[in-house]
Parts: C-alpha cells; sequence; structure tokens
C-alpha cells in the first residue's frame, strides 16, 4: 500500500466542495472527487486526480465513488461528505442575515413531509451511508478523518434555513461515532460554515457578522486542510463553527 495520502470529496463540483478539494490537494493529498454535474471531474483532472457523476442520495453512487479511490490509489485517509442545501432551505444572499426576526416567504409548517425526508437523506444519511462504506478501510489501514460539511444554523434553529434543525442528527451521529472509532484511530468532526466566499452578501447580511464579510477560499482550504491532517490528530467528536464570529452562544 502507498503512503500517498488520499481524499474524497462529495459534492465537489463548485463552491465549498471544490474548495474543499483544493485545500487537500494543496496539503498533500490525492483527490477523488464526486459531483452530480461534470464539474468534479474537471477539477480532479486539474489537480491531478481522478473524479465520477454521481450523488450522495445514490448509495450505488457513493460504493462507486469508494471502488473508484480503491482501485485507483489503494487506500482512504480523509473523506469530506459536503452536500450543498436541501429543499426547504432559504439562502441568505439577499438579506435575512443572521437574525431570527427576518421574514422568510416559506412558513415552517408549509414544509411536507417528503421534505422533510429528503433533508434527512441529504444531511445526516449520506454521512452515515459513507461511513458504513469507508470504516472498514480505515480499520484496516490503521486510522482515518471524516468530516462532515454542516451549517452554522445547526447551533440555533432559524426560520431561513429550517433544514438545519436534521443537521443535529448528524451531529449526534458524529459524536457517537467518534466515541466508538477513535481506538481505530479514526475521527470524525462537523465543520459549521457560515457564508462562504460562494455567497453574494447583502449589506444586511454582512452587518449580522462581526468580520463584516463571506469567508475567503484560502480560509476554508486551510480549515479543512488542517482538520483532515495529522497535526489535528487530538480533535474528534466536535462542532467547529467558521462563521467569522456570527454565533454568539456557547451551545452546551
Amino acid at each position: 500500500m502507498s503512503d500517498q495520502r488520499v481524499a474524497i470529496v462529495t459534492a465537489a463540483g463548485k463552491g465549498i466542495g471544490a474548495a474543499c478539494a483544493k485545500g487537500l490537494d494543496d496539503s498533500g493529498h490525492k483527490v477523488v472527487l464526486m459531483s452530480i454535474s461534470g464539474g468534479a471531474i474537471g477539477l480532479a483532472e486539474e489537480l491531478g486526480g481522478v473524479g465520477m457523476k454521481g450523488s450522495v442520495l445514490e448509495t450505488k453512487d457513493l460504493e462507486a465513488l469508494v471502488k473508484l479511490a480503491m482501485d485507483t490509489y489503494g487506500r482512504i485517509d480523509s473523506v469530506v461528505v459536503n452536500t450543498g442545501h436541501g429543499e426547504g432551505t432559504t439562502e441568505y444572499t439577499y438579506g435575512s442575515g443572521y437574525h431570527a426576526d427576518d421574514t422568510v416567504e416559506r412558513k415552517l409548517l408549509d414544509i411536507d413531509d417528503e421534505a422533510w425526508h429528503g433533508g434527512l437523506d441529504l444531511y445526516v444519511m449520506a454521512t452515515i451511508r459513507m461511513a458504513r462504506l469507508v470504516t472498514p478501510i480505515m480499520q484496516k489501514q490503521g486510522g482515518g478523518v471524516f468530516l462532515n460539511i454542516s451549517s452554522f444554523g445547526a447551533t440555533e434553529a432559524r426560520a431561513a434555513s429550517p433544514m438545519s434543525i436534521l443537521r443535529g442528527g448528524l451531529h449526534g451521529f458524529a459524536k457517537l461515532y467518534a466515541d466508538q472509532y477513535a481506538r481505530d484511530n479514526i475521527r470524525m468532526n462537523n465543520l459549521l460554515p457560515g457564508f462562504m466566499m460562494n455567497v453574494e452578501l447583502s449589506e444586511k447580511a454582512a452587518n449580522g457578522i462581526p468580520l463584516g464579510r463571506s469567508a475567503t477560499e484560502r480560509e476554508l482550504c486551510g480549515t479543512v486542510a488542517y482538520l483532515c491532517s495529522p497535526e489535528a490528530g487530538y480533535v474528534t467528536g466536535q462542532n467547529i463553527l467558521m462563521d467569522g464570529g456570527g454565533n454568539r452562544a456557547i451551545p452546551h
């Protein structure tokens, strides 16, 4: 087995997923990327890795992605589970900000069962299914890292992003997983981004952030690379906010 570190990133065609892939490439990983569009294939070729089209909602696509990584490189050291946004999420781009009293068009009880179940599949089950596939590989090779891309909205429910309620289930899973597999040298953390470089903020939204801006791609790349690195080897089972100071409350 080669000593070359290998990282899988899902939903890596653009935005946060693409930035995660670039950060891992910069830190010395070979990347194995997937997205619904062909964007992940093109980015993987640019970075000297491999890519495929597929959805985190399809178990067969996750299986194919893991197989692609193992057939190409023979190991998987890091998995970044990025999913994007599901139905029922209102983007903050045009000014709803961080504030709970902002007006949103869609009311909580208007979200139907299908959308809630779809959100569960997207935000929670995608990680669980990937962990089922990759954990035995990491156990055999002596360790690895999972990093789940969550949301700052998961720390406290907001009307503009009700699907973030479901990310609480992801956080609970990550904590139990981290406890159970720490002795196998496998870590799992959740990164909770606020507004990233792919979001154009209104003045109102920017004013709700102490730093007054979105995160840069470089900042996101560096954070992801660190959390997937040996230097973060004592960090597991954590929800790590990256939101410019927007969430002031300390979760208990």
